[in-house]
């Protein structure tokens, strides 16, 4: 007899067996072994191949990270590794159908080594990398990739390096993430760069310039500190300053110096731009962002940087927050000030005395003539700007009074201030044309009261007066529109005086009546510009050499004689005075030609005026970073001998005892920068301090920020900042 079994009870060994094969076929798709990675630590840096997950799932790419692990005070490079160095490579052997991608690099940070400024990392860096298994590979088996690592480690000194490393994987049908690496594989992979988003961004090649503009998205905050690492080597000065301004309508202007060993095409701006307060993002502020934008204009190769051209200098060129309003406000107060400097002290005063002449009560005739006035100082500042813009656009590094740092100019405006003042001594008469002041109306009151503001803008283009460094600075790196609204806004505020005294008779109550002193009064105006002649051949000799002055003098003379003959003659003499006249003009051409050519080549170096200086030495960027990396505490003078602030300061303050004894007491070392001369690395120095002219004054204090004096000195000014060391 055969027993039956009940159907439910026959069926449980069936169901233990299905449960068997579903638990061994589990079994088979996990790894069978652990991931194995053997670290190399060489003499600076530890290195070793971290797998994101526990298994390599055949078709499935997977996230294998390089870890370097860096000695404290060393560092490895970044793609583009900046002024120096080598980028880490990754050079894969991998079993038959792997393929790995690209390194995916990490946002790097600034790293000034001496002169130089350097891009890479520190402590620990990861590099990510996907790497793809074949889809047929077999599950149960393992996988063993290798890669060659090499890097350059540098501190002082630089050391290649390198490792062969292995990373061991099993193969299954899925896999988890790995408890000790996933973490921070996720953490470096979420601070990567990432596209910008939102943001408008737009690149303009200027000459030895990049300006980028960003506009940011409706309610976004501040970013903070901007700076821009490109792809590209020889694209970006990687010592070079990057200045950031505000822009109206909210948007950012960050300015890029090209390369000095940039040739070749520049057509796009990529590359990594870091924020110190974040982009605003979805998942909160980012801090590194990818830009890739067309670069519209043309870019020509930058300066060559000197030594001294990297961190020292750059320390001290915080990026401003200046926005196009401030600036303008600066630059008004500036204008306004600027009539009180001395360089402008001569043309203004004979301003001033033509209100009182007879020839001006008609009301309506003297506000025109005011008007005239101001639009002649107004439209040779923006003149001067747009001369400014086309010379940094061809690449010439130039800055505020650059024009009296040719030799050529020097000597016409000496010739035309000597004019001026024989003119106002009565040695000839021309109607007092360009000053505004005389015995008698001039026939055309307009066009001289124009032609009045053109030469005070001229006189007064060396001096820089408080308030308009800083908008000088703004105008420097903003869109060519908004330099030229903050050089007419400097126009505008050195008009406003002259204008308003124009215009409201009563206050012009405080001048004499006329009469004969206006006679007396105008000769003895011309003795301030006979002492701007002066000064001027002292800036030509400082430009070139004592037989460049005695050339501009003799020239000087003869122009004399030939206004005298010319009076002569038309005084009644014989025609003889004439032809002397003429021959003497003839002549002083003659001998000012080698002058207005520009071919006199002068032999006072600047290391020859600077022994001159006495305790002060010559700047030069070298000199400044070793004094301050040796731990002294150094004070520069930016000057120039047609800066006629930079006279009375030196005079005044710097030549004083006490102040000589305080910088004696502090040890402090004494460097003065000369712009007399057109000289780029000191442009260059002045832009990484926020600065486009003369005079700039600043204390670099070891291990602290570099302190900015006024451009107008006192004693208590100066040792106020020294107390600070």
């Amino acid at each position: 007899m055969i027993a039956l079994s009940h159907p439910r009870t026959a069926t449980r060994p069936l169901r233990r067996t299905r449960h068997a094969l579903a638990i061994a076929l589990v079994l088979a798709t996990l790894p069978t072994a652990v991931a194995t990675a053997a670290p190399v630590k060489t003499e600076h840096v530890e290195a070793e191949l971290l797998a994101e997950r526990t298994a390599l799932v055949p078709g499935q790419p997977t996230t294998v990270a390089l870890r370097l692990g860096i000695d404290k005070d060393w560092h490895t490079y970044w793609r583009n590794p900046g002024d120096s160095g080598l980028a880490t490579t990754l050079a894969w052997k991998l079993p038959p159908g792997f393929t790995a991608g690209e390194i995916e690099w990490p946002a790097p940070r600034l790293l000034p080594v001496g002169p130089l400024v350097n891009h890479g990392y520190e402590g620990e860096v990861l590099h990510l990398v996907t790497i793809t298994p074949p889809a047929d590979l077999k599950p149960g088996t393992e996988a063993t990739l290798a890669a060659r690592a090499d890097w350059l480690v540098c501190k002082e000194t630089c050391i290649p390096d390198g490792a062969d490393l292995t990373l061991t994987l099993p193969v299954a049908a899925a896999a988890s993430a790995d408890p000790a690496s996933a973490p921070r594989i996720a953490a470096t992979r979420a601070a990567l760069p990432q596209p910008l988003a939102g943001w408008n961004v737009d690149a303009l090649g200027a000459g030895a310039q990049v300006t980028l503009r960003l506009s940011p998205p409706a309610g976004a905050a501040g970013p903070g500190r901007l700076h821009f690492f490109p792809y590209a080597e020889a694209q970006v000065e990687p010592s070079g300053t990057q200045s950031l301004a505000s822009a109206e309508k909210g948007a950012y202007v960050l300015a890029l110096p090209v390369s000095s060993l940039h040739a070749g095409e520049f057509g796009r701006v990529t590359g990594v731009l870091t924020a110190s307060d974040g982009f605003a993002g979805a998942n909160g502020p980012v801090r590194a962002v990818t830009i890739d934008v067309p670069l519209t204009g043309k870019v020509v190769a930058g300066p060559k940087p000197k030594q001294d051209a990297g961190p020292v200098l750059n320390t001290a060129a915080p990026a401003t927050d200046t926005t196009l309003v401030a600036a303008l406000a600066l630059a008004f107060v500036g204008g306004l000030i600027l009539n009180l400097m001395p360089c402008v002290f001569p043309v203004l005063s004979l301003k001033a005395l033509s209100l009182a002449t007879p020839g001006h009560s008609d009301g309506p005739a003297m506000r025109t003539s005011a008007l005239a006035f101001a639009a002649g100082v107004v439209l040779t500042f923006v003149a001067l700007a747009g001369a400014l813009l086309a010379l940094r656009a061809a690449g010439e590094q130039v800055g505020w009074g650059f024009q009296l740092q040719s030799p050529v100019v020097v000597t016409a405006l000496a010739l035309l201030f000597f004019v001026l003042a024989l003119n106002l001594s009565g040695v000839f008469e021309f109607g007092a044309v360009w000053t505004g002041a005389g015995a008698r109306p001039a026939a055309n009151p307009h066009a001289e009261a124009f032609l009045s503001g053109v030469l005070a803008v001229v006189v007064a283009s060396p001096c820089t007066a408080p308030f308009m460094g800083a908008a000088l600075g703004y105008a420097l790196t903003a869109p060519a529109a908004a330099t030229l609204a903050v050089f007419a806004a400097l126009g505008v505020g050195m008009a406003v005086p002259f204008t308003l005294l124009s215009w409201f008779p009563a206050w012009r109550r405080v001048l004499p009546r006329p009469g004969a002193w206006m006679v007396r009064l105008k000769q003895l105006l011309a003795f301030p510009l006979y002492a701007t002649v002066a000064w001027l051949a002292w800036v030509l000799g400082a430009q070139l050499d004592n037989d460049a002055v005695v050339r501009l003098l003799l020239t000087l003379v003869v122009v004399a004689f030939a206004l005298w003959a010319w009076r002569a003659y038309r005084g009644g003499a014989s025609r003889a005075f004439s032809v002397a006249a003429l021959a003497a003009l003839v002549g002083a051409v003659v001998i000012a030609w080698p002058l207005l050519r520009g071919d006199a080549a002068g032999t006072a170096s600047a290391a020859t005026r600077a022994q001159a200086d006495g305790p002060w030495q010559r700047w030069t960027p070298e000199g400044v970073a070793a004094l301050t990396q040796g731990g002294k505490p150094v004070f520069v003078d930016f000057t120039a001998a047609w800066c006629v602030t930079c006279q009375v300061n030196k005079r005044l303050v710097l030549n004083d005892a006490g102040v000589r004894a305080a910088f004696a007491q502090r040890n402090v070392a004494l460097v003065r920068a000369d712009w007399t001369r057109r000289d780029p690395a000191i442009t260059q120095a002045l832009a990484a301090l926020g600065r486009n002219g003369v005079p700039v004054y600043v204390l670099y204090r070891p291990g602290r920020a570099p302190l900015l004096l006024p451009e107008v000195l006192q004693r208590d000014v100066v040792e106020d900042a020294l107390a600070t060391l």
